[in-house]
């Protein structure tokens, strides 16, 4: 094959491949999911505070951004399939430290090492494209972006379920299970290695994009952050200061980690907006049902499900989210992306508008979650075909690198501002908010995924896509 040429396999290896793709994107978002359901167990068992104990699950998204544009870069160079080999065995490593009875820190290790497993994917998608047939390929690819969906729903309740019966490092352990076996179906299904250009990585690039993204989760995601205006607020000016360096950097760099200007191409602009506007909302709505469900029955709203049942209601979200990945390529065949793009959206804004309207139901609710599965399915499986549109293959796993990053902060946003928004609806000396904060909150959610789909949207009426 010669260089940026695409080749095909045969049908049945073609089959086999794309089977192992999705096998092993699933496996690495189950990996990536561990941390969700362990941070109470992980406060209570390390004598950690609840604060620290939430970075075992936002470091995995940190290094899961930043490892992917240089992975993604890596990837596109001629060891590629190295690539995921070396990044799966140290997410095996990072299970094995975080299953390990020793201090807090080192599990906080094994954590960021775990989180290499989500820069993968988009390494995976890349694969998909160069070497599956074009009427293969885009339904794989399809279902690897929906690949954190499922791994939720399989993930929590699980996890939750072995934490329950045998303790923090067993299901921790269960992790490191899951990358060896991850580990050994790539080794098996990967296709070899072939002649490409050499790639280089802009090592000052990294440094500088990884210094800002950890300044943008710091404001996100720590609550100290927003208490203190003046350390907020140096962060923040510190952050900007360096993901401007960033921009100027890459623009000039002779092999740059990203090449924003075919970042800032209509097309591919417009995508990540609708991604990162799309994934405050879905996180955002995603939180409030996930606490809803657990808040206890001792409150006038509660339904006081506990970590396991509160986890299983998750299987729903999960299945409903495969099923619109499967469904979304077929339905661009009949209408466009665009459309498949919006019916995803409305389907987020009836699932808040569902809950809004009867959160006294847990009938209600839980219809109301498979509903927010189907549309968050269908929002990452159609969100590589939006994103991709006159990207080179050799770029691919570049750009899928960088909306992974968008949709990470998003969803980080979104977490966020439902703390936000709960902790604004809960009265002074109280420990939970008035019911009418969660409605209120998931309100918000309906002009997040309508102007996401109109950003999307705007696109196929200027005709370009």
């Amino acid at each position: 094959m010669s260089n940026g040429q695409t080749r095909t396999v045969e049908p049945t290896a073609a089959r086999r491949l794309g089977r192992a793709l999705v096998a092993i994107a699933l496996l690495a978002a189950v990996i990536g999911s561990v941390g969700a359901p362990l941070i109470t167990a992980v406060a209570t068992g390390m004598h950690v505070s609840l604060g620290a104990a939430q970075w075992t699950l936002t470091i995995t998204l940190f290094t899961g951004a930043i490892a992917a544009p240089v992975l993604g870069r890596l990837g596109s160079g001629p060891h590629r399939r190295r690539t995921i080999l070396f990044t799966l065995a140290l997410v095996a490593l990072g299970g094995a430290l975080a299953a390990a009875p020793l201090p807090f820190a080192v599990l906080l290790a094994g954590r960021a090492l775990q989180g290499l497993g989500l820069g993968v994917i988009a390494l995976l998608m890349s694969v998909a494209r160069d070497q599956l047939p074009a009427e293969r390929s885009g339904s794989t690819i399809a279902t690897l972006s929906v690949a954190s969906t499922v791994g939720i729903g399989v993930g929590y309740p699980l996890i939750g379920f072995l934490d329950q019966i045998a303790g923090l490092r067993f299901a921790y352990g269960f992790g490191f299970v899951l990358s060896v076996g991850a580990l050994a179906i790539a080794w098996r299904a990967l296709p070899a290695d072939v002649q490409r250009p050499q790639a280089r990585v802009d090592a000052p690039g990294a440094l500088l994009l990884g210094a800002g993204t950890l300044g943008v989760l710091l404001v996100i995601a720590e609550p100290a952050v927003w208490t203190n205006p003046w350390f907020g607020g140096s962060i923040l000016a510190a952050t900007a200061v360096v993901l401007g360096t960033w921009v100027a950097v890459e623009l000039r760099a002779a092999s740059p980690l990203v090449d924003l200007r075919l970042l800032a191409q209509p097309p591919v602009l417009r995508a990540n907006t609708a991604m990162l506007v799309a994934g405050i909302g879905m996180y955002l709505l995603f939180s409030l049902l996930t606490r809803y469900v657990q808040t206890p029955a001792t409150v006038s709203y509660g339904f006081g499900l506990p970590g396991v049942l509160a986890g299983a209601a998750l299987i729903p979200f999960s299945v409903l989210g495969f099923v619109a990945g499967k469904l979304a390529p077929k339905g661009v065949k009949r209408l466009s992306e665009g459309w498949v793009y919006t019916a995803a959206a409305v389907s987020v804004m009836a699932a808040a508008a569902l809950f809004a309207t009867a959160p006294g139901s847990l009938f209600a609710v839980l219809i109301a979650m498979a509903i927010l599965g189907f549309g968050v399915g269908g929002v990452s499986a159609i969100m590589p075909t939006l994103v991709l549109v006159n990207v080179p293959q050799t770029e691919t796993a570049s750009v899928l690198s960088i909306n992974q990053i968008v949709r990470s902060i998003g969803f980080s946003i979104g977490s966020a501002l439902a703390g936000l928004l709960l902790a604004a609806a809960t009265p002074p000396g109280a420990l939970l908010p008035h019911q009418h904060g969660y409605v209120a909150a998931a309100l918000w959610v309906l002009p997040l995924l309508a102007i996401s789909a109109i950003t999307i949207l705007i696109a196929r009426r200027s005709g370009t896509r």
